[in-house]
């Protein structure tokens, strides 16, 4: 897949830039413009091929929302707001996300994953961004294996390495197609296309035992025998 165009359209200059640092970190972004105004992000609309707008709320002229308004197919919009009030409201609008400054970065990545999700086609291979403690990797999601919650982290099992990442298992989940992964127990997700074995309340994957929990064996043997 091609890099994702994305606007950055905020009227402050700090949260414009502050945007762009965490695009400049992910590989799969590129930054086509940083918009003061919805006036300026319109003209950039009409001229590039956007997939993605990063779109503050209040601002001069027109508000984020007003804006969306006008448009009659909008690329994927995120949401970024130091105010939480309107996130019912824009909701109505179909955006993807809505982030609430200061945006911790690993919010921001999953906002960007979710985009990559929809705007990849069925079918190809679909990868996520894991954010290490030194490095941001790109991730076939065909390459995972499972992954096990550790309190404040997670690790995701590969095919070619383990993976430790500070987001909680929810938040990991999330950003992994449904139709592939199923969670089993409260600390564990498991690929679906890797379970070789399914023996009492265990899932075997490459000689680890994977627990699948009372609660959640019933919808994880029928997610596994579809």
């Amino acid at each position: 897949m091609r890099k994702i165009n994305c606007l950055i359209v905020d009227d402050e200059p700090l949260a414009r830039e502050g945007i762009k640092e965490y695009c400049d970190q992910i590989p799969m972004v590129k930054v086509i413009a940083l918009c003061k105004n919805a006036i300026i992000a319109n003209e950039y609309l009409q001229s590039y091929e956007i997939d993605l707008i990063f779109l503050d709320i209040n601002m001069p002229l027109l508000t984020g929302l007003e804006w969306l308004k006008t448009l009659k197919n909008s690329p994927l919009v995120v949401i970024t707001s130091a105010y939480s009030e309107h996130a019912l409201e824009s909701y109505d609008f179909e955006v993807i996300d809505y982030l609430v400054k200061p945006i911790p970065f690993n919010r921001f990545l999953q906002a960007v994953n979710k985009a990559e999700r929809l705007l990849v086609k069925e079918g190809d291979n679909n990868t996520i961004f894991i954010k290490t403690s030194n490095a941001i990797k790109r991730v076939a999601t065909s390459d995972i294996l499972f992954v096990e919650s550790m309190q404040n982290y997670v690790k995701v099992i590969t095919e070619r390495e383990t993976i430790i990442t500070h987001i909680t298992l929810k938040q990991m989940y999330e950003q992994l197609p449904k139709n592939k992964f199923i969670q089993t127990h409260k600390s564990y997700i498991v690929s679906k296309n890797k379970v070789e074995e399914i023996n009492g309340n265990l899932i075997v994957i490459r000689n680890c035992k994977i627990p699948i929990s009372v609660r959640l064996k019933k919808e994880v043997l029928q997610s596994l025998m579809q």
